[in-house]
This record gives structure tokens, C-alpha cells and sequence, in this order.
């Protein structure tokens, strides 16, 4: 007898159904899998064996043939397990086949018979629904992000003996609802707060006015200045996911296993690998690709602190992300390209010993030493990055200072504000910040006052700067002209722009 189980596979952020089609004959008894299985999925017969005798059901002691399709299509992964065991009595005749067409079944097996989590839950739910399939049964802890799909019924089904019944009509189980006005409603909460920083204004100045416009930041300054304490509370002053953008950012999450049991990724993410991390592991990669940490910051912050301290390579594959907004991996199984929107944060010292400029430490650096490890940051990247900032020492005075400094609610208003002003401008194209702006666009918008221009002219000549950071310098320009409700550039929004491009001299 065949019978034949709905399931799904990901490929990328997505999910492709799969038929699990299970045939019982007579013979020698056999379990075989096919259909491109990896690892996991072939050991799911001796799980799906256990778990049936282990749940009280009768396996049969016959030649059994599970088919994976379609079998060009490479199936990874423990989540066929429930869909196999519950085929298999569907060939035994205990489960009505009609009831089986229906549902996309998911779920790792244990031997006693629980349904354990999966990966990609809300991809597949959300594939299912495209489909227009009446429901969803998927592992408890994997229904709330599986419901945030609102036209699918989702079933939490616990144990195999749960799913069995339930199919049979033996047990009702309500389906999960997930209230999304109440998931964004705690979004706004954060652990950390820009008020719990002391000194450092004018860096805080430099965050704001790249969350306003989306412009990327390298930080430089020696040890224990607070540049990772800063980069970690930038989340707090950017805008508001918007639904779309969670639940994009909640399927990249999916995939990877990492929503915890959440509906939604409701807050801007904020990623931070270390420096040894490698190139597949900071992009994404592997045989069967997967994605990196540039898309598990999708729509929020990637912090990378020691930036020197990063193989070069490794710094180079940051170049696409950065222009494009997403990765594209190429493997022998097939092209995939994962989202990559992110804001980059930098943080390095300003030499190998940290203590270059510092007036309270010896920098115990030669100037060839100093230079070489500068020359460290990989050239194309620094090119992509539109705010400098010197991050001193922070004084004693600061520190003392019992005064509470502005909230990071505060701070975000006027960046709500200002990326208010830059969505109207940019209404009904991709852009939706300044830091996106094309060649074109910087000619339309950022024309300077004839002040202004005369300024920003005295700059380029005196302080060598070069073309690319002309361009960056109208970019922030027109982002601090937003902040101030200005139509047109002025010299004091030059002025603070180009102050964050003073660094240039030093590095290029």
C-alpha cells in the first residue's frame, strides 16, 4: 500500500513542499530512504522505528520504501521524521489518506515519541499557505513563529500519539493565534540605553546622525574608550522594524534555528562575531549553503570590533553586502542569495599597542608599525564606510558626572524624524535612507548653499581630502540638514560632515 505526506525542505529563506511518499511491501524486512537524503534524514528510520514501537503502534515487519520528492532536490535535516512515522500507518490503514493531503506535517522524532523543534518554520508556513493548504502541524515549540502566518491554521502537536489522533479526528487541538499588535508592542524595550553612556558626546552625535541617514561607522579610539558599549545601544536609536521587515528578518533567523521560540525577531538584531571568524561563517556558506552573520543582522546592526585583527579575505567578502544589500553563494547545488541590509559598525584601535594619541599612555609603537597595522583595514571596505569618529579617552570629570544623560527614546525620535523626511524624498523607489543615494541622486539633493560649497572646497584643498570622501561628505551633509528640518545644505552641515571624514589623512 502507498500513502503520501506532505512535508517541506529549505532552500535558502525558502521553502519548497515535499512529497514523503511511503510504500509498504512484502519481503525481507527493509527500511529504505531515497531521494537525495543527507545524514540526518537517513537516521530517521531508526528514530521513526523507535518512536512508533516506544508510542504503542505496530511496525510492520515488512519491506518498507520512503521516497523524498523531488528527488533532484538535496533533503537535510531531522524535520521528516513525524511526517515518515505517520505515513507508515497511513499504509498500515490507521490514518485516512484524505485527511494526510491537507496538512504539511514537520518534526523531529525522539524515541519516546515527543516532537521536537525544527528549523525554518515560518518559511515553510508561509509556503504552505501560498500552496493554499488548510493547516500546518509542526512541533510546539515552532508554533508561534509558524502562526505569525495568519491564513494557515497552525497545530502544535506535542507527540506522534497527538498528530495520530488529531488526524483521525479523535482529538481537537485549537490552533495557535498569534496577536502580532502585542509582539510589537514589547519590541520597543531594550536592556541597554544610550543614558547609561558617560562623556563620549560628540560619538553620540556621530550614532545619531548614522542611524538618521543609514551610513556605516568606524570608531577609533584606544581600549576601554566605549566603542562596543556605544555600537551595542545603536539598535536602541534606530527606527522600528516594520512588520515586513520582521518577518524577513525572523525567516532568516528560521533557518538557522535561532528564534527561540518567539513569533517574531521584533527588535532590530544586533550581531557581533569575533575576529577569527571566517569567511563562510561571516557571509554565509557551507556544502548545502547557509547564511552568515551579515544576514542574521539583516535590518540591524553588524559590529565588527578589532577590524584590523580580521584576515583580509575575510574582510573582502564584505564588499557585495555592502553595495548590493545581499549575498549570493554559489555552490555545485545551485545558486542562493540570502538579505544582507545592514548598518555597518566598525571599531579599531588607533594602533597594535592602542595608546597611539592617548595623552595619558606611551604608544610604544614604531611609525612603520603604526602604518602597517592601518594598512590592515581592507582599502574597499573603509571606501564603504561614510562616518570616521575619534572615540578619546573618557576624563574623570565625565565619568563623576551624576547628570543623566539623553535617553535613547529621545535620541530616536529625531532619527524617526529625520528618516521620515528621507522616505517623502525617496517615495516610490528602493531607497529609504540617505546613505543609499546613487551619483544622480546626490546632484538632485545634495547641493550645498553657496557658503557651504565654499567651505566644503577650503576642506578638499587643505586637507587633502579625496573624491570619494567628497561624496561621503554631501551624503552625511544631507543627513544632518534632515535632522535639522533644512531644505537646503548649509556650512555648519558641512562643517560637522566633515569632521568625520578628518581621518582620511591618516588612513588613506
Amino acid at each position: 500500500m502507498l500513502a503520501t505526506v506532505l512535508s517541506s525542505a529549505l532552500r535558502g529563506i525558502d521553502a519548497l513542499l515535499i512529497e514523503v511518499e511511503v510504500d509498504l511491501a512484502a519481503g525481507m524486512p527493509q527500511f529504505t530512504v531515497v531521494g537525495l537524503p543527507e545524514g540526518a534524514v537517513k537516521e530517521s528510520k531508526d528514530r521513526v522505528r523507535a518512536a512508533l514501537k516506544n508510542s504503542g503502534y505496530e511496525f510492520p515487519p515488512r519491506r518498507v520504501t520512503v521516497n523524498l520528492a523531488p528527488a533532484d532536490v538535496k533533503k537535510e535535516g531531522s524535520a521528516y521524521d513525524l511526517p515518515i512515522a505517520l505515513g507508515i500507518l497511513a499504509t498500515l490503514g490507521h490514518l485516512p489518506v484524505e485527511r494526510l493531503r491537507g496538512h504539511v506535517i514537520l518534526g523531529e522524532l525522539s524515541l519516546d515519541g515527543r516532537v521536537k523543534p525544527i528549523r525554518g518554520a515560518l518559511p515553510i508556513a508561509a509556503a504552505a499557505a501560498n500552496k493554499g493548504l488548510a493547516g500546518l502541524l509542526v512541533p510546539p515549540a515552532n508554533a508561534a513563529e509558524a502562526g505569525v502566518v495568519q491564513t494557515i491554521e497552525v497545530i502544535p502537536v506535542p507527540t506522534l500519539a497527538d498528530a495520530f489522533e488529531f488526524l483521525r479526528g479523535e482529538r481537537p487541538i485549537a490552533p495557535v493565534r498569534i496577536d502580532l499588535s502585542s509582539v510589537f508592542a514589547s519590541s520597543t524595550e531594550h536592556e541597554v540605553d544610550f543614558s547609561e553612556v558617560k562623556g563620549q558626546e560628540h560619538v553620540k552625535r556621530a550614532l545619531e546622525v548614522a542611524a538618521a541617514g543609514g551610513h556605516n561607522v568606524l570608531m577609533i579610539g584606544p581600549p576601554g574608550t566605549g566603542k562596543t558599549m556605544l555600537a551595542r545601544r545603536l539598535p536602541t536609536i534606530l527606527p522600528e522594524l516594520t512588520l515586513a521587515e520582521a518577518i524577513e528578518t525572523t525567516r532568516v533567523h528560521s533557518v538557522m534555528g535561532l528564534v527561540d521560540g518567539k513569533p517574531l525577531v521584533s527588535t532590530r538584531p544586533f550581531r557581533s562575531p569575533h575576529h577569527t571568524i571566517s569567511d563562510a561563517g561571516l557571509v554565509g556558506g557551507g556544502a548545502i549553503p547557509k547564511p552568515g552573520e551579515v544576514s542574521l543582522a539583516h535590518h540591524g546592526v553588524l559590529f565588527l570590533d578589532e577590524l584590523p585583527e580580521f584576515r583580509k579575505n575575510v574582510l573582502e567578502v564584505m564588499r557585495q553586502p555592502l553595495e548590493e544589500r545581499r549575498i549570493t553563494i554559489s555552490r555545485a547545488v545551485g545558486s542562493m542569495s540570502y538579505p544582507a541590509n545592514i548598518m555597518l559598525v566598525a571599531a579599531s584601535n588607533p594602533c597594535r599597542c592602542g595608546y597611539l594619541g592617548d595623552p595619558q599612555h606611551e604608544c610604544s609603537c614604531a611609525p612603520q608599525e603604526v602604518q602597517r597595522y592601518r594598512a590592515r583595514m581592507s582599502g574597499p571596505l573603509l571606501d564603504r564606510i561614510d562616518i570616521q569618529i575619534e572615540v578619546p579617552a573618557v576624563r574623570y570629570k565625565e565619568l563623576a558626572d551624576q547628570t543623566t544623560s539623553e535617553t535613547s527614546a529621545a535620541i530616536r525620535k529625531r532619527v524617526d524624524d529625520a528618516r521620515g523626511v528621507q522616505l517623502a524624498r525617496f517615495r516610490g523607489r528602493a531607497i529609504f535612507c540617505n546613505a543609499q543615494m546613487t551619483p544622480r541622486d546626490l546632484r538632485r539633493y545634495c547641493q550645498p548653499g553657496e557658503r557651504a560649497e565654499q567651505l566644503l572646497e577650503q576642506a578638499m584643498t587643505k586637507l587633502g581630502l579625496s573624491a570619494r570622501a567628497y561624496t561621503r561628505i554631501l551624503k552625511v551633509a544631507r543627513t544632518i540638514a534632515d535632522l535639522d528640518h533644512a531644505e537646503t545644505i548649509g556650512s555648519g552641515h558641512i562643517s560637522e560632515a566633515i569632521q568625520y571624514r578628518s581621518l582620511d589623512r591618516a588612513f588613506h
